[in-house]
């Protein structure tokens, strides 16, 4: 599944600064990581958001946002963004940073074995 590699990018400019974020295929898209946490991601032309628990009800009651379910049941505390909910650059912004803030409160995880 090809994704929205415009929208990538935009996240790509919001993050360039941060430390400890990379970027890794998966979901059939493209998720960005904080320190081995996937934070966003892009599928399709949707933002993907791990907003959390706690703000998972209240994420869900804004506009252009819907459940992530990917797997055929739907994955709590992430949720899709649809392309209307990030066509202006402060929701793209305010989205990247909320959900950059909930995932630096969890423990890193360990790049793996082989890794580099």
């Amino acid at each position: 599944m090809a994704y929205d590699e415009g929208l990538a990018e935009r996240i790509r400019e919001l993050v360039a600064d941060v430390p400890g974020v990379s970027e890794r295929r998966m979901f059939g898209g493209l998720a960005f990581m904080l320190h081995g946490n996937m934070f966003v991601g892009v599928v399709a032309s949707r933002l993907m958001a791990r907003v959390g628990l706690e703000q998972y009800e209240k994420a869900l009651r804004r506009p252009h946002v819907r459940v992530m379910n990917f797997t055929g049941r739907p994955m709590k505390g992430y949720v899709y963004v649809e392309e209307r909910g990030t066509s202006e650059d402060a929701d793209l912004a305010g989205w990247v940073q909320a959900c950059r803030t909930y995932v630096a409160t969890l423990p890193p995880k360990s790049a793996g074995p082989g890794a580099p």
